[in-house]
């Protein structure tokens, strides 16, 4: 029989160890929390660590990110690769021991926690993703997916709002595989929590139609291990444990204290806390029988090699479901996602129709979520403007009983007397107005694998989703935004609605792919360069106004970020380039208008379309310089600030550094000169000089 309060003690020992040598550090929440990782960890838990990527796998989410050293001593007792040096290394360069949980770092670190609130709606994703896997592809005698999502959470979570979002959506969803254990130890950086955090969170959950249990002592694992059970058992609800506990917990001076939360606690505290829990061991020495009860190796094994075998059945009876899902599980797209991609901006180009840019997202969605199952879409109480539904996607939908309601589809694969319908369901989620818990959650789904999120909002309220998509960048996470009615060319709603800032500052976030085509090749060309990139998530940002085609040109370079769309003798002027016009979407148009304005007085133009600055950017030297010559005076148009475009050496910017009115489109574009004239004029300038 394991000894609970050994295997807890030697977590809070190397919680306070770590954060004592590297001087930096929150050692109390880990210590007050260790109890809840034996009950959880050491009795639940189902996970390999020899295979941090096991499809089937429970996902743990540490939403409390600052209590790293917990997940990082318990990734290294039950027997990942994360060996002793590294937690000596806690904090330091080039560690796989940062100071919050990392990604793609930290071998059985599911998700970047940090920002709080943002790992409990990743695990609302996670749970998502899970319950609809297994709608998809379990059969009655073929449980291929069967796992649960827990998160820690603590005050500091409950109290951002995008727990809120989150949660909300987690009830109404009825994802009773999601349990989370809430860290109630009423003390934060500033003290007692209790002034300021006053929320009955036992009833804010009951009334998200979630199951609660507690408070319970977080220090019984018996009651714990109870209470994870039970919660086990729901089938229509995700489930709050509610366990109150000491912050560093054994520390004689510091228990119950802030100094507890984020700060070493000092050779001589940790001395007599060793005192305390009888603990005799040195810095960093764990007891051989600690390792043992700990250790998850063996046991992770055989729950893999049982998954194995009924995964090799499954395949067996339904090789083209089996098949289907490794693929996505592997993040891969079908093997003709390239002539889909193809076709898709193939045909925009034949029909050259105008359409707003948002239209050509669903034009070119319409394609794609045809091909590809794994695509999940939504938007933010805004699905009539965003334009993210499609013929092929059906809104997402639970019965009483919790169940997913599925499609029904002719289609069917059959083994002997048993018929197993070829289910592609292609949802489309209602996330309400949720911007951040939208963006956080789509997190959650392509971490957790087998689906590739989109999900739709007006530009302007990318304000509300930006950490979510730092994340998504930091975390190198394939996830897709909608981002529609992308400048004043909104016109009445006014400078509320009105992007202005924002594609300027979405550019700025490393690892993010922003679009902002001109037509419907451009955005069907964005779209296919967004599914293809496994590492970075994409923002697309387009028009509410319709968009004439912008030219019959060849398509190959547009997946470049820029290319040249028209030259001089295009408009007939047999003469080599004397300036470029470098324009962005909606503005492509009043770069074309512009370049036969200046081709009337003799001026030869080059037009150069831009819709991602990020992908141009990471061209070779040769090809940006085949596209914006040297020597050439160069004048941008975007309807935003003009400060991104400098870097670009040009000599001026039709721009606007100020918010806009609320008018009519058409009067706006003439009152901030985005007209044809006023761009011919400033290139004019931009030559005389």
């Amino acid at each position: 029989m394991a000894n609970a309060s050994l295997m807890a003690n030697a977590i809070r020992a190397l919680a306070m160890d770590a954060v004592q040598q590297a001087n930096s550090g929150h050692p109390g929440a880990p210590m007050g929390m260790a109890d809840m990782a034996v009950a959880l960890w050491g009795r639940h838990l189902k996970h390999n660590p020899s295979n941090p990527q096991w499809m089937d796998r429970d996902r743990f989410v540490l939403s409390n990110g600052h209590a790293s050293m917990l997940l990082y001593a318990l990734l290294h007792l039950t027997g990942y690769d994360l060996p002793l040096q590294e937690l000596k290394n806690f904090r330091q360069l080039h560690s796989k021991t940062a100071g919050h949980p990392e990604h793609g770092i930290t071998p059985g670190v599911e998700t970047t926690t940090g920002p709080l609130g943002q790992g409990i709606a990743n695990a609302v994703g996670m749970a998502l993703a899970e319950k609809l896997l297994a709608a998809e592809f379990n059969r009655d005698s073929h449980k291929l997916v069967d796992h649960n999502t827990y998160a820690f959470l603590g005050d500091g979570c409950l109290m951002e709002g995008i727990s809120h979002e989150a949660c909300a959506l987690a009830g109404a969803w009825k994802l009773n595989k999601l349990i989370a254990l809430y860290d109630d130890n009423g003390i934060s950086i500033d003290g007692k929590v209790a002034p300021w955090f006053i929320d009955n969170t036992a009833e804010r959950f009951r009334a998200y139609q979630w199951n609660v249990i507690g408070p319970l002592d977080g220090h019984d694992v018996e009651a714990m291990d109870a209470a994870i059970a039970k919660a086990k058992k729901s089938t229509d609800k995700p489930t709050l444990i509610i366990c109150k506990t000491n912050i560093g917990k054994g520390s004689p001076n510091r228990q119950d204290t802030a100094k507890a939360h984020g700060e070493p606690l000092g050779d001589a505290e940790i001395t007599l806390t060793r005192e305390k829990l009888g603990w005799p061991y040195g810095p960093f020495e764990i007891p051989a029988e600690a390792y043992g009860d700990w250790d998850a190796k063996a046991a992770g094994a055989q729950q893999e090699a049982d998954w194995d075998a009924r995964l090799a059945a499954y395949a067996e009876a339904y090789p083209r479901l089996a098949a289907d899902f490794k693929r996505r599980m592997a993040g891969e797209l079908p093997k003709n996602f390239a002539q889909v991609a193809v076709d898709a901006a193939v045909e925009a180009h034949k029909r050259a129709e105008t359409v707003a840019s948002r239209k050509a997202s669903q034009i070119a969605l319409e394609a794609f979520t045809a091909a590809l199952p794994e695509l999940i879409g939504g938007s933010a109480d805004l699905t009539g403007s965003n334009l993210t539904n499609t013929t092929s996607t059906m809104p997402l939908r639970f019965a009483d009983d919790g169940s997913v309601v599925l499609p029904e589809s002719p289609a069917a694969e059959t083994t002997g007397s048993e018929a197993a319908p070829a289910i592609a369901a292609r949802f489309h989620i209602n996330y309400g107005v949720r911007e951040f818990g939208m963006a956080a959650i789509m997190n959650g789904l392509a971490l957790h694998g087998g689906y590739v999120p989109y999900g739709g909002t007006f530009l302007t309220f990318s304000d509300y989703s930006r950490n979510a998509i730092r994340m998504a960048a930091l975390m190198k996470q394939r996830v897709v935004h909608v981002f529609t009615h992308d400048s004043i060319g909104l016109g009445e709603d006014g400078p509320t609605h009105q992007s202005i800032e924002h594609a300027a500052s979405l550019r700025l976030i490393p690892g993010l792919d922003v679009w902002r085509p001109a037509d419907t090749a451009e955005t069907a060309i964005a779209w296919a360069v967004a599914l293809e990139n496994r590492d970075r998530p994409t923002a697309l940002l387009l028009s509410r106004q319709n968009l004439p085609y912008a030219a019959k040109r060849d398509l190959g370079d547009i997946s470049r970020g820029a290319y040249v769309l028209s030259e001089p003798s295009d408009v007939g002027l047999k003469k080599k380039p004397q300036a470029v016009l470098i324009a962005t979407g909606s503005e492509v148009q009043l770069a074309l208008k512009a370049q036969q304005i200046l081709a009337a007085r003799k001026i030869a133009v080059r037009v150069v379309s831009m819709p991602s600055t990020n992908a141009f950017d990471r061209q070779t030297t040769a090809y940006k310089k085949s596209v914006l010559p040297a020597g050439l005076p160069r004048v941008a148009v975007e309807m935003g600030v003009t400060d991104g475009w400098w870097k670009y050496g040009c000599a001026a910017v039709v721009g606007i550094d100020r918010y806009g009115e609320s008018a009519p489109a058409g009067k706006l574009f003439e009152f901030f000169g985005f007209t044809p004239e006023n761009v011919a004029d400033t290139v004019r300038a931009a030559l005389r000089r």
